[in-house]
């Protein structure tokens, strides 16, 4: 009999010990899972091991890695369990997202984009794909919990709506994303040496994005007291501790900006003049200021898929055996390609 997975043994603890809430009446549930999306080598890894406090160095991750924590709301109270999902791969990866994202875990479910500020020119495609294919199947899942749900539907509605005063100047504009969302910005201390229009323009963009999207956004790096701030945000979001009302938008120090504390007036317009704005066909906000920041950091055209490594040929995980085994397979595969091209040759001559 195969053994259980981590993923396996956590459900069924925090099904035995009956914390798991009743379907759609309304009672906070003692487990939520955070999925953590973004750039390859963004320092995701580092920032969940932080919020675990765990001491141990970050390892590449291949495809999705899962690992829970727990943690006592009080003295003598059942601990609540946070569930923590990693995708890399950056943008290769997209299937994988409906792994965790299920219409049991939705309900108490949170988003992490991690983007890496010392590559602005990747930073919106990986931003824009991951989002797009997040918000894609998040929205389908809704679409079926509703049929049989339709309660726990429209409390989550409302719970993403709730980050924002409803006496708001852009409540009627901003489209939230349908599961609470933080975007933050990674190597924060290599940002900070661009030159300051580069740094104007990330910033403006990014704090448009997470305002659109009803998101908070922070900027963080290897500092103790970033990286503190960081987690507590995600404490947040996987344990239910309040939430920090502390802002800063000031593009000389790293942003840290809360779900419905910014506005578009605050923000501008896209940094670009008149003239250009009229030049560039958009048909949304979103996209408008797409065309502008892709106008000073255009992507750069790479198959993200040929980035990715390999794990078989990595030296982390080698294994004599399987190797040579391996090798062999390879040479078989190479030699039945020749043959059969061959074969397909002789047959065109025979035809």
């Amino acid at each position: 009999m195969p053994s259980e997975t981590l993923w396996e043994i956590a459900k069924a603890e925090v099904e035995k010990k009956g914390i798991n809430g009743s379907e759609g009446d309304g009672v906070e549930i003692g487990e939520k899972s955070v999925f953590f999306i973004g750039s390859k080598n963004a320092g995701k890894t580092t920032i969940i091991l932080r919020c675990l406090d765990r001491d141990e160095p970050p390892k590449p991750t291949l495809a999705l890695e899962y690992t829970y924590g727990r943690r006592a709301k009080g003295h003598n109270t059942p601990k609540d369990i946070a569930h923590f999902w990693e995708l890399g791969g950056g943008t290769s990866l997209l299937d994988l997202i409906s792994i965790p994202i299920t219409s049991d875990t939705l309900r108490m479910f949170s988003l992490v984009l991690v983007l890496d500020l010392s590559k602005p020119n990747d930073l919106w495609p990986t931003m824009e794909n991951l989002l797009q294919a997040t918000k894609s199947h998040v929205d389908k899942v809704i679409m079926k919990l509703g049929k049989t749900n339709s309660k726990a539907v429209s409390e989550m509605r409302q719970k993403i709506w709730n980050n924002m005063q409803k006496d708001h100047p852009d409540r009627e504009i901003i489209d939230p994303f349908p599961v609470p969302l933080v975007i933050i910005g990674s190597k924060y201390d290599i940002f900070q040496d661009f030159e300051s229009e580069k740094r104007k323009v990330i910033c403006k963009t990014l704090r448009f994005v997470a305002h659109y999207y009803g998101a908070s956004l922070m900027f963080t790096s290897k500092s103790e007291a970033l990286l503190l701030k960081i987690r507590g945000v995600i404490n947040q979001l996987a344990f239910g501790i309040d939430k920090s009302k502390s802002i800063c938008v000031d593009q000389n120090k790293p942003l840290f900006i809360t779900a419905g504390l910014d506005s578009f007036s605050q923000i501008g317009s896209p940094p670009v003049s008149e003239n250009d704005i009229g030049k560039l066909h958009a048909h949304s906000p979103v996209e408008l200021w797409k065309k502008v920041y892709e106008k000073l950091f255009p992507p750069k055209s790479i198959n993200t898929l040929k980035d990715i490594k390999d794990p078989a040929r990595d030296p982390q995980y080698a294994e004599s055996e399987v190797d040579e085994m391996r090798i062999q397979k390879d040479q078989e595969l190479e030699q039945y390609k020749r043959h059969s091209s061959k074969s397909w040759k002789q047959i065109e001559l025979d035809s």
